[in-house]
């Protein structure tokens, strides 16, 4: 007889460790939910906007420039990086409330989305996800 493990915040790695042990091809699925648990931020700071054709992902980055942002994906993420250069010169703030660091921030993106169109205006890097519906599950009139 097994007995029974409450699980808490606190041991859910645990918990998802031991499903993905007696389980067969989930293991993709577990690795982007270890993932996101394991990498918690909040910089930028970013919108994500339900739309009819998909969803719009908006970052608020501020101070930096075109050619300092990079968007990509890779296995099945969005990637969005940030690198700032260093600018040699040494200032002196009075007080500094616009971040200036780099950083790299990715969502996990479902087998029927791809990324549409990116645009980068006025600090605000906008990124357009559009749902690919197959073929076979388009709407088909036949009068």
């Amino acid at each position: 007889m097994t007995t029974l493990m409450k699980y808490n915040a606190a041991n859910l790695n645990q918990l998802l460790d031991r499903i993905n042990r007696n389980s067969i091809g989930m293991e993709e699925y577990f690795d982007r939910v270890l993932n996101a648990v394991d990498t918690p931020s909040n910089y930028p700071p970013y919108n994500v906007i339900q739309e009819k054709e998909g969803f719009t992902l908006e970052l608020a980055l501020a101070g930096f420039k075109k050619e300092e942002v990079n968007v990509y994906t890779e296995s099945g993420k969005l990637f969005v990086e940030g690198q700032r250069e260093d600018s040699g010169s040494e200032t002196y703030y009075i007080h500094r409330g616009v971040a200036q660091r780099s950083f790299t921030r990715s969502w996990a993106l479902a087998e029927d989305q791809e990324v549409g169109s990116v645009k980068f205006e006025d600090g605000l890097l906008t990124v357009f996800i559009s749902k690919v519906i197959p073929d076979a599950h388009k709407r088909k009139d036949y009068l």
